[in-house]
């Protein structure tokens, strides 16, 4: 049985889920640190971070000589929220 495209690629929830958890385990991350963790391509990955500090749920910080990304309380809360779904599927026997 062939699987359709839509099933190989990871939904936007999920790598949205990625990118936060990432950043949430590391407490602050290097881009390069999200981009393999989350297994994203770096094109894709600046277009996210974008987004998600434009959304207010991570910020970006200048440290020493590097830029870091740390999430926000409204981060923190999505990245819980989304875990609270993914408990769900689960229990249910579906993923996202």
């Amino acid at each position: 049985m062939k699987t359709s495209k839509r099933h190989e690629q990871r939904s936007r929830l999920r790598i949205i889920y990625d990118i936060l958890r990432v950043i949430g385990e590391e407490e602050e991350a290097r881009p390069t640190r999200i981009m393999y963790k989350a297994n994203l391509s770096y094109d894709r990955l600046q277009k996210y971070l974008r987004e998600l500090t434009r959304k207010g749920l991570i910020v970006e910080e200048k440290t020493e000589d590097r830029m870091v990304y740390r999430l926000t309380k409204k981060g923190f809360k999505a990245l819980n929220e989304i875990r609270n779904i993914e408990r769900l599927l689960e229990s249910l026997g579906l993923s996202f």
